[in-house]
């Protein structure tokens, strides 16, 4: 319903409504901007600490290679010794067999991969051939893990969503089944939900053994990372890249939030204990979102104990690429399209957050006092606020940002006589200081809307180069010559956040189950 308010207040709002309609945008615009401005200071914080953790790390690197350096380091080392075993859900549905190489191969090449690594590679039973893939995958990394585990998720388990979300909870739940049979310890395994062409960095695993040691209940904590896109950016339309230059530096911006209530995006991890106590993932057509579906089932099945630990280390994702310019701007629309199904995430926090609570099939929970000062109306505000904003923004801003100024002077001030619509006694604008002072407030507002968005993608330049350089210790970065990019921004809008979201948001009145469809992805395998 929101798509198609905001598409039909465009006309009908200054025709049928123009006093409201008025307020209402001063009050879309002020909050719009207001929620913006906040976010670049976010992303800010979020960019210093991702630069002084890679910093500190490389600090770590070098002085390893130093006798007198290493003797300070033993004195107070900044990580300590792993004692915990890390499962890899690695899911994936027709994704190239070299994509999925290369991706566990960056695992391999950790220090503690043999002895404290598991794979679990999630298939899908309708993926053709996909027992010879995870074969050949098996094979390869023989020697490389502790173990490697192979789940092939079916397709006719009835009551399910198809999608990343019900092949991880398959994988999860058979994996971890068959982890303690082989005497793994639940309360030291940490569950890692990996895409398929996710590079996770060693520093990422220390920082979250260092999180989890720190905590004071680790066992509420989903741990969350910035993603990045550095692997493939400059062999993608501009379009393309930056659509997710801004979809990170959104993530990025939510991290920092001081009460814990963040979302994760594509990577996160968590403890099997926490996993066990919510019931694993859900599989539901309300799950599309899975990352962030999680987090929510998280903080509710918890009675809001629950928290994000954000792990200022960044998850090099590749951008969806094909090769021809149409067809990879076709696949990254597929993608949008995907994204944006997980809308279905409003109304389960809506129901979980303020409507009539029912019994679920999770692990009982000990109720504690703490609960009940966790658990209470402003957390459960903030998170409806924020999966709000994560979903309404996109579908309305495009329309209203756009369209909404432009159209409504035309209406009220049409440029002939022949085009009026409205007669000149009935335009509050021209009839009432009030409201033309309100007018003029809006356009003034309208002007300034970019303005944060130029500032985080200032703040972004810097803060890629620093990445690509010292965390990646890549030669190629982006350089001067890559801010012409930004002439795509308005078609990256439409095309990858506006029209997806808005066919996302119409499908859910008529439809909400739809064809499990993922973007092509062409991937070239280097040595």
């Amino acid at each position: 319903m929101t798509a198609l308010g905001s598409i039909l207040l465009l006309p009908l709002g200054p025709l049928l409504i123009p006093r409201f309609y008025l307020v209402f945008l001063l009050v879309y615009f002020t909050c719009f901007l207001y929620t913006q401005v906040n976010h670049v200071f976010k992303f800010y914080i979020t960019a210093s600490k991702m630069e002084r953790v890679v910093r500190q790390w490389n600090q770590t690197q070098q002085q390893q290679h130093d006798d007198e350096g290493l003797a300070d380091m033993e004195n107070a080392p900044l990580y300590h010794d792993s004692s915990f075993i890390h499962a890899f859900i690695v899911p994936n549905y027709a994704e190239p067999e070299a994509l999925l190489r290369d991706t566990i191969k960056r695992l391999a090449n950790h220090k503690n991969a043999q002895t404290n690594y598991i794979i679990l590679l999630a298939m899908e039973a309708s993926e053709t051939n996909y027992e010879q893939k995870a074969a050949n995958l098996a094979t390869y990394f023989k020697d490389s893990f502790l173990h490697f585990l192979i789940t092939a998720h079916p397709t006719d388990i009835p009551g399910e969503a198809r999608g990343k979300g019900s092949n991880v909870a398959y994988a999860a739940r058979h994996g971890c089944a068959e982890l303690l049979k082989r005497g793994v310890d639940r309360r030291k395994l940490i569950l890692t939900v990996s895409d398929s062409d996710s590079s996770i960095p060693e520093l990422y695993i220390k920082e979250v053994e260092k999180a989890f040691i720190a905590a004071e209940d680790p066992y509420f904590l989903l741990f969350a990372p910035p993603i990045f896109f550095s692997r493939n950016c400059f062999q993608v339309p501009a379009a393309v890249r930056m659509t997710d230059i801004t979809w990170s530096a959104m993530v990025m911006s939510s991290l920092s939030n001081s009460r814990g209530l963040a979302f994760p995006c594509s990577t996160y991890s968590l403890s099997m204990v926490l996993a066990e106590r919510v019931g694993y993932w859900d599989t539901d057509q309300d799950a599309v979102g899975e990352d962030m579906h999680m987090m929510l089932k998280c903080f509710f099945k918890t009675d809001g104990l629950a928290r994000c630990c954000p792990i200022f280390v960044p998850i090099n994702l590749t951008n969806v690429q094909t090769s021809g310019y149409l067809s990879n701007m076709y696949a990254r629309f597929v993608q949008a399209k995907r994204h944006y199904h997980g809308v279905a995430d409003l109304a389960y926090t809506l129901r979980n957050a303020f409507g009539v609570k029912q019994q679920h099939g999770a692990l009982p929970l000990t109720a504690t006092k703490a609960s009940y000062y966790y658990h209470h109306f402003l957390d459960k505000l903030i998170m409806t606020t924020k999966v709000m904003e994560a979903h309404m923004i996109p579908v309305t801003s495009g329309w209203l940002m756009f369209a909404a100024v432009p159209l409504m002077q035309f209406i009220l001030f049409p440029p002939h006589p022949t085009l009026a619509f409205t007669d000149p006694t009935e335009n509050p604008i021209l009839t009432s200081e009030w409201y033309a002072t309100l007018w003029n407030i809006v356009k003034i507002i309208t002007l300034f809307l970019p303005f944060p968005l130029f500032a985080t993608l200032a703040i972004y330049e810097r803060l890629h180069r620093v990445i690509d350089r010292e965390l990646y210790h890549k030669i190629e970065t982006r350089r001067w010559r890559h801010l012409v990019d930004y002439l795509s921004l308005p078609i990256a809008a439409w095309l990858f956040m506006t029209i997806p979201s808005s066919i996302a948001c119409i499908k859910r009145l008529y439809r909400s189950n739809d064809q499990y469809i993922v973007a092509e992805k062409f991937f070239e395998e280097t040595e």
